[in-house]
């Protein structure tokens, strides 16, 4: 087991990580940029190390300032967390050439299945079920472009290869617009990620967003820990997730989750990772994978009572998995709800003092946030804070604790999205269960302040 770990990444994902390691009996370096002086787990930590400005281009996105902290502390890992340099294959090749573990998959899976149109290919040679689409990249040829779009069926939507985070991405519903869409797409996935290629897709109309949560070790063991509902999305972008998901057929779910487990074994895959899946009538469709723990893992966490972030360590550091499919249960029911700080209706971003922090308890409550009274909220990053975390028997329950936990969570001195929780927990649709991901675009419509 490793002796001391650096955390390349900020906010409440290096709290928790910073929490494994101490359960393990780690060292956790803490790494932070001005704007982060003040952080929870810089105060908690046992050696920082400042890395750069408050502009992440110049210190969470530099490798080398990272790399180089590693080395003047000794450090054997580095876990990268989620966003920021966790799935750029290159850091992962730099870091381990420079004589580092890295926490996370080899830099050729985070290669393969960075790039949707290889990770694609990579799915349907497995048999993981895909949306049907182009076989690779769109060719620049407007006749066969057409081509592919008419086999294919309107409505289709348009994606970069490289892209993420719900961005470069274009719906076209007819002929006459595909080609001027086709080059907007290509455009703007060229200036967003470095990478011009686009592919397409079906457009599926009412679908819901589900993942596989995979682990994997060097030892070719790969488990799946269930599944997680995320379809509650404003512009791609989550804004609660449960686990398991309403009213889908377990046999559905075993069915899948064995078929994501095969995936990982055909590509070598090591680490923690997610298949993303859209849902609709029945049937899972691919869309891509997550090479990295997700924002919402606490949910899984709490239905099968594994830590995926110490497991993300024991795997990294040669161990194999503790447990098997067989030994996996997913007990009751969990909802997360990611708290940030922004307009509850307008989603404008704000930062600034928190001058009131008070998180909620009681039983089967969670929260994952590195926020405290008196901190201040920098401008520089994204506008989450935090995670309420529930767990209860029963769906019905969990929802009754996470109406508890949100009454019972003070925020004051910024403004955060709790007030829109709280109405949605109380919506007759979401508390029915099985919303698709354009519920809450046309429920935000509907409730416009």
């Amino acid at each position: 087991m490793f002796k001391k770990i650096l955390v390349a990444n900020r906010g409440e994902i290096a709290l928790r990580i910073q929490r494994a390691c101490r359960e393990l009996g780690i060292k956790a370096v803490m790494v932070y940029s001005e704007a982060d002086r003040e952080a929870k787990y810089v105060k908690l930590a046992e050696e920082a190390v400042c890395i750069g400005p408050a502009p992440s281009g110049l210190s969470y996105l530099n490798m080398p300032a990272i790399i180089s902290a590693a080395e003047v502390t000794d450090a054997e890992a580095i876990h990268p967390g989620y966003g920021f340099l966790s799935e750029n294959a290159d850091f992962a090749e730099r870091v381990e050439k420079s004589g580092f573990q890295f926490i996370g998959p080899t830099p050729e899976s985070i290669r393969i299945m960075g790039d949707k149109v290889s990770a694609k290919q990579a799915m349907i040679r497995a048999g993981v079920p895909c949306v049907p689409g182009s076989e690779g990249e769109l060719p620049d040829d407007p006749v066969a472009m057409k081509r592919i779009a008419k086999s294919v069926g309107y409505p289709v939507i348009i994606k970069a290869a490289g892209g993420g985070g719900g961005r470069g991405m274009r719906v076209v519903h007819t002929e006459a617009a595909l080609v001027n869409a086709v080059a907007m797409t290509k455009a703007e996935a060229g200036a967003a990620f470095n990478n011009p290629a686009v592919y397409m897709e079906k457009f599926l109309q009412n679908p819901r967003h589900i993942e596989i949560q995979i682990l994997a070790d060097k030892h070719k063991n790969a488990v799946y820990l269930g599944e997680r509902d995320c379809s509650m999305q404003r512009r791609h972008q989550k804004v609660l997730e449960e686990s398991p998901a309403p009213g889908i057929n377990r046999k559905l779910i075993e069915r899948i989750g064995e078929r994501c487990v095969n995936a990982c074994k055909k590509i070598g895959y090591r680490g923690a990772g997610t298949f993303e899946f859209l849902y609709e009538d029945g049937e899972f469709y691919f869309i891509e994978m997550n090479t990295r723990v997700q924002v919402e893992h606490p949910v899984t966490e709490m239905v099968t009572g594994i830590d995926i972030v110490k497991t993300q360590i024991m795997v990294a550091a040669g161990e194999k998995l503790p447990f098997t499919q067989r030994q996996i249960e997913v007990r009751g029911h969990a909802i997360e709800c990611r708290v940030n700080a922004e307009d509850p209706y307008k989603f404008i971003p704000s930062p600034g003092r928190v001058t009131m922090w008070h998180a909620p308890g009681g039983p089967g409550v969670r929260v994952d946030s590195h926020v405290y009274t008196n901190y201040f909220v920098p401008p520089n990053y994204d506008s989450m804070i935090g995670k309420i975390i529930v767990h209860g028997d029963t769906r019905e329950q969990a929802m009754a604790r996470m109406r508890t936990a949100l009454a019972e969570t003070v925020v004051e001195g910024i403004n955060t999205n709790i007030p829109l929780h709280r109405e949605l927990m109380v919506d007759a649709k979401f508390m029915d269960g099985g919303t698709n991901i354009h519920y809450l675009e046309h429920w935000l419509e509907q409730h416009k302040r």
